[in-house]
């Protein structure tokens, strides 16, 4: 997955409230990942901005957020995501935050294609795509053969509902099949 831009962006804390840097990357894929340095070895957080952010604002529209000392107020961006919760960001300067809130709204509403050259066609990118690997079953290239090691990603969410409906089918035949047998020694 393609990177769209990362930098600097100083993160105000939810709960001490205090303005720390951290080094940003925003994937093409509209997932924004922070690390504690530029060395991207220490992961702090990710956050999907395809399904969670809300609103981008920036400069005055933040409202009464003070920015960290030596920063100005047109330098401050929020984005405001689900249950709540907002990302308070500070960069470098006016243009670079402008910079930012426009990768943060293209990374958030524009859906995302890649060729595959196996059928001729454009797909759409899931979510999180840069973690999965998709191998196309009718390509019987080099690649496959003894000694590679393949990996298979299947997504278990419909099968939930077969499984609780088999649970509670499993769970009443077991309360009538003992209740009958509990009460009939009483009969007796």
């Amino acid at each position: 997955m393609a990177l769209v831009k990362s930098g600097w962006l100083w993160r105000q804390s939810s709960v001490l409230r205090r303005w720390k840097k951290h080094w940003f990357d925003l994937w093409m894929d509209g997932g924004l990942v922070y690390y504690a340095d530029d060395t991207r070895g220490n992961l702090v957080e990710r956050i999907l901005l395809k399904n969670n952010c809300v609103t981008v604002r920036s400069g005055h529209e933040c409202g009464d957020i003070q920015p960290p000392e030596g920063s100005n107020r047109e330098s401050l961006l929020t984005i405001d995501l689900r249950h709540h919760s907002r990302l308070l960001l500070c960069a470098e300067s006016e243009d670079d935050a402008v910079a930012w809130k426009f990768a943060f709204l293209e990374a958030r509403s524009q859906p995302v294609y890649i060729y595959n050259p196996y059928d001729d066609n454009y797909h759409t990118v899931p979510v999180n795509a840069h973690q999965a690997m998709y191998v196309n079953p009718h390509h019987c290239g080099h690649a496959y053969g003894p000694g590679v090691t393949h990996v298979i990603v299947r997504d278990h969410r419909d099968d939930f509902g077969d499984q609780m409906a088999l649970g509670l089918l499993a769970g009443a035949l077991t309360t009538s099949a003992l209740s009958s047998l509990l009460w009939f020694p009483c009969w007796l």
